[in-house]
């Protein structure tokens, strides 16, 4: 079953939509990764998304984290609507990967809670619900039919999209609102600091001198249907999801398998079911998140599907920041908009200076411009999204 992407609905540090999202990543702009101080007082790097951007949102509970998600979701009001009036609400479904479940209130709250013994009047637990982000969505524009969220860490939105698509294949819904967002919270860059997974620098990821993660803000959205939906039809090209692969290999809590074992049959199950060759795929976005555990199962799980120096890899977190649940709808914004444009590959900023101990990659992180040797089209692409708790999975884009 052929199952079309909308253009997706983008609000990151890199860009307020895809063109400037893409934009970043194939040129390596960085310069909205910056310090911030943390309410411990130490400073990190953060890829957050400025203030400035974000308005107001039209939600029961206007945090932080719904303002980033509206700022995404209304840049795909058009697709919405139009599935809607050509199926009906209670044929459109919504599934949201995020991990944050609304901090900001949680602490404030909390806060005057040991301090007074009572919460503020305005807080309720309900902020602090999973479900919400997801939630509003279906408020917002009236849909009647399922409503999940997914907050399997980093392949949170993964694992939405693979569900957004067993729900259409499965005949429970004809098109689904299907992404991710995620903040980086005081509480996210606190935690992943006392984990020393945090890097004092910008990431540097499959680096001999990488030093961990830069965590940032981040939400991307798409409207997937059986049918391309009216304003992605007048588009040349028509982006499917092809296919899919998950594992979970349960190695740890918040290290995954050092060989790479549960990575590898993520791949090559989501290459078993887009019916692939490895030869087919020209471009991996990687998980790349800069951590010494991360890069050396990813390129050994790479480097046993696709050979050394095969398929072009990069990771766009250093531009991106890693943004949690919202990172695999992200890097698969990325992939979406290199199979639409055709000229460039994303390129991953790094010393280029590659750990000695991992299998050599193809990075492309220079030169990005796609081979035209005999008219080369590329015209199927992976994302990798490799969390906590050996949570894997691996997308297929093709055109």
């Amino acid at each position: 079953m052929a199952l079309y992407l909308s253009k997706p609905g983008i609000m990151s540090c890199a860009g307020n939509n895809i063109e400037e999202l893409w934009e970043s990543v194939t040129s390596g702009n960085q310069t909205q990764i910056k310090k911030v101080t943390a309410c411990t007082g130490e400073d990190f790097y953060a890829a957050r998304v400025s203030d400035s951007n974000l308005k107001a949102a039209k939600a029961r509970y206007d945090m932080r984290i719904i303002r980033i998600e509206e700022a995404a979701i209304n840049q795909l009001t058009n697709e919405i609507n139009t599935a809607i009036s050509l199926y009906g609400s209670e044929r459109i479904a919504v599934c949201v990967g995020s991990c944050d479940n609304g901090t900001e209130f949680s602490l404030a709250g909390h806060r005057k809670f040991f301090a007074e013994e009572k919460f503020p009047q305005e807080y309720n637990i309900e902020m602090q619900g999973a479900d919400y982000v997801a939630t509003y969505i279906s408020e917002r524009f009236g849909i009647k039919g399922p409503c999940s969220a997914f907050s399997t860490a980093c392949s949170s939105s993964a694992s939405a999209i693979i569900k957004a698509a067993e729900l259409i294949m499965g005949d429970l819904a004809d098109a689904v609102i299907a992404g991710g967002v995620d903040i980086a919270s005081d509480t996210t860059l606190v935690g992943f600091n006392a984990l020393e997974a945090v890097s004092s620098e910008i990431t540097n990821p499959f680096s001999k001198n990488r030093h961990g993660i830069t965590l940032g803000d981040g939400a991307a959205f798409f409207v997937l249907s059986r049918e391309p939906l009216s304003d992605t039809a007048k588009s040349t090209k028509q982006i499917q999801l092809l296919g899919w692969g998950e594992s979970a290999d349960a190695y740890h809590m918040t290290s995954p398998d050092p060989t790479g074992a549960g990575a590898e049959r993520a791949i090559r199950l989501a290459l078993e079911n887009a019916c692939l060759q490895t030869k087919d795929v020209g471009y991996i976005n990687m998980h790349g998140t800069g951590t010494k555990f991360n890069d050396s199962m990813e390129a050994k799980a790479i480097s046993a599907v696709f050979g050394e120096n095969s398929v072009a890899v990069s990771t766009t977190k250093p531009v991106t920041g890693h943004t949690l649940g919202a990172a695999a709808a992200l890097e698969l914004a990325v992939c979406w908009a290199a199979l639409c444009e055709q000229k460039r590959l994303p390129l991953q900023v790094w010393d280029g200076q590659q750990d000695p101990e991992l299998p050599k990659l193809n990075i492309v992180d220079k030169n990005n411009k796609l081979v035209a040797e005999g008219g080369k089209e590329l015209k199927v692409c992976l994302s990798n999204s490799f969390a906590f708790g050996g949570a894997n999975a691996c997308l297929v884009l093709s055109l």
